[in-house]
């Protein structure tokens, strides 16, 4: 079976990026890119979206305001990427609630900065637990709904970052940077093996202006602008069109690819 063609590839470009009558999860919804992506694909049409968080005391209120700010169903849901069960039960329970899946976006992760000879072993499986185990839990969690509802059905995201293709500086994270290197390739990988069923793509954003970045130290972020070509920081919400990109039939042709937006960071 070849990879799934839009109803109308003539049609209107506009209705391209609708997302009318889709249903998202999005991981890591409750702050920084995950809630962009949660407002985008709201701002975009979706029928419902399920805002995923594992810790925030404020998810049921901005899932509400999201909800109230564009009219669109959108529902907090608490849960653990890096158990399977209990992630494939939430992303089940989700697809129960609406009656379908269409649009999975695997965007939690975490980041840690250690001297690669001086990582502990619990300090090393952290970041792998949530960046990769967490992202393949929830793929598979969705690829099996997808895979029942048929040809085309679903659209697969996960967030990378541009540490999986190169290493930052002047920060030590090497386990973050394989993380997230893996990601990639784990990409590419369901992107195979999903043909039938499903799109697969990533984005690998720069550095982006979340509370991850302001907690860092402030001679580090002083130095990453010099770095940029563009000479700044990302809004979070300038993410959010590429989220929509890749989850809508605009991108109808396109899996297995790494979406890089970072302001020419990794050009030089």
């Amino acid at each position: 079976m070849p990879l799934a063609r839009p109803a109308n590839p003539k049609g209107n470009v506009l209705d391209h990026f609708s997302l009318k009558g889709k249903v998202a999860a999005v991981t890591g919804g409750a702050r920084g890119i995950g809630l962009e992506v949660c407002r985008g694909l709201a701002e975009a049409g979706a029928e419902a979206i399920a805002l995923i968080y594992t810790s925030s005391a404020n998810a049921d209120e901005t899932a509400s305001q999201i909800a109230k700010d564009t009219g669109v169903t959108v529902k907090a849901y608490r849960s653990d990427v890096t158990n399977k069960e209990t992630i494939t039960a939430t992303i089940n329970q989700i697809a129960k609630d609406y009656g379908r899946l269409d649009i999975c976006v695997a965007n939690a992760g975490i980041a840690s900065h250690y001297d690669s000879l001086d990582y502990t072993a619990d300090q090393w499986h952290e970041i792998m637990r949530v960046n990769l185990d967490g992202a393949m839990f929830t793929a598979q969690a969705a690829g099996n709904i997808f895979k029942r509802q048929g040809p085309g059905a679903g659209s697969m995201i996960f967030t990378a970052s541009v540490s999986g293709i190169l290493v930052n500086v002047p920060q030590r994270q090497a386990a973050y940077n394989a993380s997230k290197a893996a990601v990639i390739h784990l990409a590419k990988s369901l992107a195979v093996e999903w043909v039938e069923f499903g799109r697969v793509n990533c984005v690998s954003p720069g550095f982006i202006e979340t509370d991850m970045i302001g907690s860092l130290p402030k001679e580090w972020s002083e130095k990453w602008p010099e770095l940029i070509p563009g000479t700044r920081f990302c809004d979070p919400a300038e993410l959010k069109g590429a989220y929509v990109y890749l989850a809508s039939d605009a991108s109808s042709y396109m899996t297995g690819a790494n979406l890089v937006i970072d302001g020419g960071y990794t050009l030089p």
